[in-house]
């Protein structure tokens, strides 16, 4: 080693001439230049300078001086092997202290002409026969400093590949035309980190950056990402970008004391520079934080802050780094460093010296102490030195993303050199421009480790990054890979299921502003300006939520599916009908079984006793059989409402009750004229049902009537099955009656024939006591429009399985009233009262009737003028073309034609009537 303790003592690191700005050169017959953050700051003797003169650097950074010895060693790789044959490339290195000021500096240096003495940067309208000093330029480290330097080398479109600076808005091709770089831009880092979060569980985070272009514009890119994922910034804090700002220090304990009062938020991005991490980072120790950090690219792997003393009571450290490859030639590279010559490399040899005041302290405190040694402190503090090396502390320093990406820039301007020198003399300085490169270098594919590796359109390459995790093994914090993230899939890849779980282990932190919903709740935001602090509140019925942390509730398929308060999924609605099995269904179909047992009963009973004047008297054993058959299909027809609907029963239903019902109103409206017509006194209403009275055409025309009332209602507004949807978890068939005009008036002309019915009934209710059908007909009309008139508004508000019950409970009570009331009084009579059932007894009773009757026909009679008594005789004569019998007896006289024809009535008129009204019944 040439001995650095020999370098001029005064002027060791200050600028006397250009020459001093450079750190490492060598020459070449192409020159590729440098900038690195080798220093993390630049000293500010005055708070504001008043000279323009370069200060010197403080805070020596480790990782960015092996970037350094990367860019150098892929250079003397390619020198040695057959990649440019005849070229040899040389370097200018330049130590931008991480300032702007600095960086612009060396720039303008790039810019000035070649072999020009003086370092003269000559204006142009036209650089396109240029030859600047250098011909490509690799970095800057960190992108605020990119920006700057990229604008100042698109004037003479020289080439710039950063291996480092990362931020988004580099990109854009339009404002930096000539910056490349070997890793992916800010936008796929951003969108990993908020992939993470997601996939954690997290949304409720804070953020610290630096207050820099680079910070700016990655917290402004990870809010956009952020918002798109429902991930909500608790906090933001902005660091000032130079250490040596005043209120750095006051800043940090501010974020500190920002991060310990939000005691919800468990997790915090940094994106910030590693000096900026690690000033962080001991203050936060000191406070007893202890949250999980998610470390940008800048910091993810720096070996510096993972060895701070008491690290692991921060918390855990998660991260995202580029993708590094093989680079065991770099490492040893470096185990044979010490045999480097150094008069050539300021930065190799400010190293050395940094080490050789450093080495007598505990090896995880050598860098701290290197990282605080200024370039002024250090020529004092080597006094009385010997140089110390040790080999493996470089090695253990490495950053394998940067050290790869970085070896990588240097390839690229390789590769493309290499497609221009194919027809060039590349010995010649003048063989190419700057701008003629950058258009090599957007096609340009470099073969690298075995892999075709190109630009996008954007001048990015979207490699890979590796999600790495800082775990304490055997006491010592140590950076593992956990899985991949793959920017052109958005996903994670892991390598087995070790990693994988302690990456979901990570679950188990909660960092949310409320706590999660749960399936079959949403959230409901409140007065927060965050989407991510809210109410979890219930689904509301018929809706459901099966996710976690849902913004609202499905709503269930109203028709077929219903949902429970609070629920996760949706349930099939039960159908609903009047089954078989339903006990009330069993109690209704038990009453109709029993009408059915009774009409029979009636039947053998009527049948037996054929000829008694009991069962003549009720119109004998066809109308009898008529009305039974009709009450049997009445009570049939209550089987029709139960059961599942079908579009069979919802038409047979209806159609087979109103016939049925029609046929025995119309039955016994005959019986009712036939009973007023018997024993009706008056002239007039005797002359009127005589001409009135045609049972079968009556029978018939009533009946037929109805049977086209329900034809055109089945033709033209037909009952169907309807699924009736009313009831939140059930569905109810139903026979929806198709039209309720022709189901009512269906109904009305059955009223309308019990109403007359009941009138000709009713006029006939004092007739004799032990034969009173009409009273009974009467009263069986009357439980018939009870029952319907309680039916309408009882059906009207009535809804649901046990509707079809309400009109079956209807039907039976009517159908019960009138069979009842037609046949059980002289089933009554026939059975228990057969004294009175013989034809003595009915003459005799009805002898007695017709005395009384004829009394008091005479006495009212004798008072009728003779006006009267001619319009009634006419009347008399009109009918005599008619039959005057009844039930086929062509000798039955009308009473009151003797009074008619005379003034008196003979002593034998009573028993004659008698006789004749015996022989009507």
């Amino acid at each position: 080693l040439i001995p650095c303790f020999v370098i001029g003592t005064d002027i060791a690191f200050s600028c006397q001439n250009t020459d001093d700005v450079v750190g490492a050169s060598s020459p070449g017959d192409i020159v590729i230049g440098g900038l690195f953050a080798i220093h993390s700051e630049m000293l500010h003797p005055e708070e504001h300078p008043i000279k323009p003169v370069i200060q010197n650097c403080a805070g020596f950074e480790i990782q960015i001086f092996l970037q350094t010895l990367a860019m150098i060693h892929a250079i003397e790789m390619i020198n040695n092997s057959t990649l440019l044959p005849g070229v040899t490339l040389g370097y200018e290195i330049y130590d931008t202290c991480a300032e702007v000021t600095k960086a612009m500096a060396s720039a303008l240096r790039f810019l000035s002409k070649f072999n020009s003495s003086e370092d003269v940067v000559e204006f142009k309208c036209n650089y396109s026969d240029y030859i600047p000093r250098i011909k490509a330029v690799t970095g800057a480290t960190y992108s605020e400093v990119s920006m700057a330097v990229s604008r100042l080398l698109a004037l003479q479109l020289i080439p710039q590949v950063s291996p480092a600076s990362s931020a988004e808005i580099l990109s854009d091709k339009i404002r930096f035309p000539s910056f490349f770089r070997t890793i992916p831009s800010d936008f796929h880092q951003t969108r990993a980190m908020t992939h993470l979060i997601c996939e954690l569980g997290w949304n409720w985070i804070g953020v610290i950056a630096t207050d820099d272009d680079n910070g700016r514009f990655a917290v402004e890119s990870f809010g956009v990402q952020a918002m798109a994922n429902n991930v909500c910034i608790a906090f933001k804090e902005m660091l000032p970008a130079y250490l040596s700002d005043n209120t750095f220090h006051t800043k940090v304990d501010h974020a500190v004391e920002k991060i310990v009062k939000e005691t919800r938020v468990n997790v915090i991005v940094v994106f910030m520079r590693q000096f900026h991490v690690l000033k962080l980072f001991k203050k936060a120790i000191e406070r007893n934080v202890n949250k999980i950090w998610i470390a940008s690219d800048n910091w993810s792997s720096a070996v510096k802050i993972s060895t701070i003393p008491n690290i692991r009571q921060l918390g855990t450290i998660v991260g995202f780094g580029f993708k590094s490859r093989d680079i065991s030639t770099f490492q040893d590279f470096l185990r044979n460093l010490h045999e480097m010559p150094t008069d050539n490399n300021k930065f190799l040899c400010e190293y050395i010296m940094l080490l050789s005041v450093c080495a007598h302290l505990e090896y995880h405190d050598i860098q701290a102490c290197i990282s605080n040694q200024s370039q002024d402190d250090l020529l004092q503090n080597t006094e009385n030195k010997h140089e110390i090396w040790k080999d493996d502390f470089l090695n253990a320093n490495i950053e394998p993303g940067f050290i790869h990406s970085t070896i990588l820039a240097v390839y690229t301007i390789a590769y493309a050199i290499k497609g221009l020198c194919k027809n060039r003399n590349c010995k010649d300085p003048s063989a190419f421009t700057p701008w003629e490169l950058l258009e090599e270098l957007k096609n340009v594919t470099v073969i690298y480790d075995n892999k075709e590796i190109k630009f996008d359109s954007n001048g990015d390459m979207s490699t890979s990054y590796d999600v790495l995790l800082w775990k304490e093994i055997d006491g010592h914090m140590k950076i593992i890979t956990m899985a991949e993230y793959d920017p052109g899939k958005g996903d994670f890849i892991f390598e087995d299921t070790e990693k994988k779980k302690a990456f979901l282990d990570l679950k188990k932190v909660q960092s949310t502003c409320s706590q999660h919903c749960t399936p079959g709740q949403m959230k409901k935001v409140t007065g927060s300006p965050h989407t991510c602090c809210y109410e979890c509140v219930y689904c509301p019925e018929n809706h459901y939520s099966n996710q976690t942390d849902m913004d609202y509730c499905y709503q269930c398929d109203n028709k077929t599916y219903w949902a429970p308060v609070n629920s996760s999924t949706c349930y099939s609605k039960t159908i609903h009908f009047l089954a078989w099995t339903d006990w009330f269904a069993i109690f209704l179909l038990l009453l109709s079984a029993f009408g059915v047992v009774l009409v029979l009963s009636i039947s053998v009973i009527f049948t037996k006793n054929l000829n008694t004047p009991v069962v003549k008297a009720s119109g004998g054993l066809t109308v009898c059989y008529v009305i039974l058959f009709s009450h049997f299909l009445i009570f049939l027809s209550t089987t029709f409402f139960i059961d599942e609907p079908t579009e069979f029963k919802c038409k047979t239903r209806q159609a087979l009750f109103g016939i049925s019902f029609a046929l025995c109103i119309s039955c016994i409206l005959i019986k009712s004229l036939k009973i007023l017509l018997a024993f009706s006194f008056d002239p007039k209403l005797q002359n009127f049902l005589k001409c009135m009275y045609k049972p079968v055409p009556i029978v018939v025309t009533c009946t037929g009537i109805q049977v086209i009332i329900c034809t055109f209602w089945l033709i033209f507004r037909t009952p169907f099955v309807k699924q009736n949807f009313s009831i939140s978890r059930a569905i109810i068939l139903e026979c929806n009656e198709g039209s309720v005009l022709a189901f009512g008036i269906m109904l009305g002309y059955i009223a309308a024939l019990a109403f007359i019915c009941f009138i000709f009934a009713f006029k006939g209710r004092k007739l004799p006591e032990n034969y009173n059908e009409a009273k009974f007909i009467t009263f069986g009309m009357l439980i018939y429009f009870i029952a319907w008139i309680v039916f309408i508004p009882v059906y009207a508000t009535t809804f649901g399985k046990y509707l079809p019950a309400v009109e079956i409970i209807v039907v039976l009570i009517s159908n019960y009233g009138i069979l009842c009331c037609t046949f059980l009084p002289k089933c009554y009579i026939i059975i228990y009262k057969q004294e009175t059932n013989t034809k003595s007894a009915f003459l005799k009773m009805i002898y007695t009737y017709s005395s009384k009757s004829a009394s008091s026909v005479a006495v009212s009679q004798i008072s009728l003028d003779s006006k009267s008594s001619s319009s009634q005789a006419t009347v008399s004569d009109s009918c005599k073309s008619q039959k005057n019998s009844v039930n086929g007896n062509s000798h039955f006289q009308v009473p009151g034609q003797a009074l008619i024809k005379g003034k008196a009535l003979p002593k034998n008129t009573a028993r004659t009537m008698a006789r004749k009204r015996l022989s009507s019944i």
